[in-house]
């Protein structure tokens, strides 16, 4: 058997367009700018992270996209509650 013929059968259909990867950083982005959204102005940094997420998961479907959308979700909602109680700014 050859190396390639291993690689192939380990790994499974490596089929990727080029819309599901680019989706994929987009989400992977929107998930990372959303955590640190929680923290840091949630309004100026978790809205355009939720849309950003919401532009992936219509670019591809897949578990990450999901996953950007509603951790986008959840962080509002953190961030927005941990601004209020500690009175730090929204915006």
């Amino acid at each position: 058997m050859s190396l390639e013929a291993e690689t192939s059968i380990a790994h499974g259909p490596t089929e990727r367009t080029t819309s599901q990867s680019v989706s994929g950083y987009l989400a992977a982005l929107a998930i990372f700018v959303s955590c640190l959204g929680i923290f840091w102005h949630p309004l100026r940094l978790v809205v355009p992270a939720l849309l950003i997420a919401l532009v992936a998961a219509g670019m591809a479907k897949g578990r990450v996209q999901f996953a950007a959308v509603m951790i986008g979700a959840v962080s509002l909602f953190l961030g927005l509650a941990l601004a209020v109680s500690t009175g730090h700014a929204l915006w």
